[in-house]
């Protein structure tokens, strides 16, 4: 390809991407199926503007690369090694039972019994790119059934080790192994332990002496060297580019580099992704579509099916709630960009005729364009139409509770420890079914109810409370509770967690005096630390901090007065802000 083809193919890459996207968001269908459709559009089987769509597919796999490295650094090894038993069992028994059952099928259409299995493992895996770009743009990595399935991908990138290490053997007449294989495990061994040892005492020493450069662009090149040197390393001995990088991520997860890390791969990382969906999207043979119609329908929605009923089964098993299941099913019931490679090697060693191959890829493709439609409908429809088979609110048994708490996340969890260790009695109310179970584990006890439901309160004795603790994060919710309890039991007294500025003036119009901003007082605190360290006294530090928090509270309250007019608050917050510096900074500079 010459340079101004290659030119050419970029600008059509980008205007498909730029085109696309804003548009599917526009229509909340997602990024990932916009640039899918891109790909579909401008590929030899659309309109035919790009006419070789597996070169850049191996290129965008860079995308997959870099999106493992940029996870590895959000996961400490502590961390991973914690992950062991849901990485190894859950994943494990996805991997094998899917496999199984598809194996089975495969069979039962007439698929002979060695290509059966190959088909069966390689559709059992998922795709890595799609499920995490979903989980991410809903901010459901770190919910349980976001745990769940980067533990199941995490383990399904390993299986592809082995199983592309056993379909060249199984395409062998002989059944005697190649003398190689020891000499290949070793080689394999020897580079991953080289990655850890390296990652572990040399690349910091490194990243600092390129830091002290303060040259930005080094650092980027840098980093950029060293997440396609382990690729390249990791494929030159037949093992997943992702999985060292991945590797590599989470050796320095630790270090104080990582968000710098982070902040420079990834742009290239978004790129690079989008043209891996985009590549995936022009890699669907239509053609094929159009020739066989419904039997590629019904192997997609046969796939799918299989895929969710196995998965949500797999979610009951591990102990998931409804909705955790649910989420676990909707998110990886799709194939896996790994099976584009698994093909391609099982046709080499002819253990499955191209044909088959063929057919199965534009299933993979197009169970990946339908993923985010069946992850939205559940987001949006099932969601709702769940909530009446959702398991019922508990019944809260009469207690002799001094507080209501109203909320058992961060703040709500630790007001909880304290009243119970100085032997209070509470009442806890959660809205989250998940929290709810994984508070239990460790022993606490908690109702799972809604407190802006009136019939609740009642049983949670908040007629008869001392105090009613509003630790709710959400700030639509937390307005509405105290809207709630304010007028049904306005003789007890409510204390209140606001997340900012507005969210506190909402609950303080609804006579909510006592609220704390849930940053307010760790923001003061690290300010004295800072002071400290700059050399001023720890007392005058400390009373420098809580002045200037007395008078933001006193700001806070005229503020208040003033935030329905916009003008006004805006006139009186910069006239404060002047007075605050001039009172203080004499002191400051006593």
């Amino acid at each position: 390809m010459d340079s101004h083809s290659f030119m050419a193919n970029v600008v059509v890459y980008l205007a498909a991407a730029v085109l696309a996207v804003p548009l599917f968001r526009a229509l909340r269908l997602g990024a990932v199926l916009g640039y899918l459709s891109a790909g579909a559009v401008i590929g030899p089987w659309g309109i035919g503007l790009i006419d070789n769509a597996e070169n850049i597919l191996h290129f965008a796999e860079l995308g997959v690369v870099l999106l493992l490295f940029v996870i590895g650094l959000e996961l400490e090894p502590s961390r991973l090694w914690s992950m062991r038993r849901s990485v190894f069992g859950v994943g494990g028994l996805q991997v094998g039972v899917t496999g199984v059952v598809i194996a089975l099928l495969a069979l039962a259409f007439g698929v002979p019994a060695t290509a059966a299995g190959v088909v069966g493992l390689s559709l059992a895996l998922s795709s890595t790119a799609f499920a995490l770009q979903l989980l991410g743009e809903k901010n459901q990595l770190r919910t349980q059934h976001g745990q769940i399935s980067f533990s199941i991908l995490l383990f399904q990138d390993l299986a592809v080790i082995p199983v592309l290490a056993l379909i060249p053997l199984l395409g062998h007449k002989s059944d005697a192994l190649p003398d190689s294989d020891a000499a290949s495990a070793l080689e394999v061994v020897a580079v991953i332990a080289a990655i850890i040892v390296c990652g572990r005492y040399l690349l910091r020493p490194v990243f600092r002496a390129i830091a002290r450069t303060r040259q930005r662009e080094i650092f980027t090149a840098a980093a950029l060297l060293l997440v396609l040197g382990i690729a390249l390393l990791m494929q030159s001995i037949g093992l997943s580019m992702a999985l060292g990088t991945f590797l590599a991520g989470v050796l320095l997860a630790d270090s104080e580099y990582r968000h710098e890390l982070e902040a420079d791969i990834e742009p290239f990382k978004g790129l690079l992704l989008g043209l891996f969906f985009i590549a995936v999207g022009m890699s669907a043979d239509l053609s094929l579509i159009a020739a066989h119609p419904v039997l590629v329908t019904a192997l997609t929605l046969g796939l799918l099916m299989v895929k969710l009923t196995l998965l949500y089964g797999l979610g009951w098993v591990t102990g998931l709630s409804s909705e955790s299941r649910r989420g676990l099913a909707f998110v990886l019931p799709q194939g896996g960009e790994f099976g584009f490679v698994i093909f391609g090697v099982a046709t080499s060693a002819q253990v499955m005729d191209t044909a088959l191959a063929d057919l199965l890829i534009v299933v993979v493709t197009l169970s990946m364009a339908l993923t985010p439609l069946i992850f939205g409908l559940n987001q949006r429809f099932l969601k709702r139409y769940s909530d009446l088979s959702e398991r019922p609110f508990d019944s809260i048994e009469p207690e002799d509770s001094q507080v209501v708490v109203a909320g058992y996340g961060r703040v709500g969890q630790v007001i909880s420890r304290v009243l119970r260790v100085h032997g209070v009695g509470f009442t806890a109310l959660e809205h989250s079914p998940d929290q709810v179970d994984m508070a239990r584990r460790f022993g606490n006890k908690l109702y799972y109810g809604d407190a802006a439901r009136l019939d609740l309160l009642h049983a949670a004795g908040t007629a008869d409370a001392k105090l009613f603790v509003l630790a709710i994060d959400d700030p639509e919710t937390s307005v509405r509770v105290a809207e709630m309890v304010r007028k049904h039991f306005p003789k007890t007294p409510i204390l209140a967690r606001a997340r900012n500025r507005q969210h506190a003036f909402d609950l303080m119009d609804l006579g909510v005096t006592r609220v704390w901003r849930e940053t307010l007082l760790s923001s003061g605190d690290m300010a004295r630390a800072v002071l400290v360290d700059l050399g001023v006294e720890a007392d005058s530090a400390a009373d420098f901090v809580e002045r200037f928090l007395a008078h933001d509270a006193e700001i806070l309250t005229e503020q208040h007065k003033r935030h329905h007019d916009a003008p006004a608050l805006l006139s009186y917050s910069k006239q404060a802000s002047e007075q605050l510096e001039q009172t203080l900074s004499a002191d400051g500079r006593r």
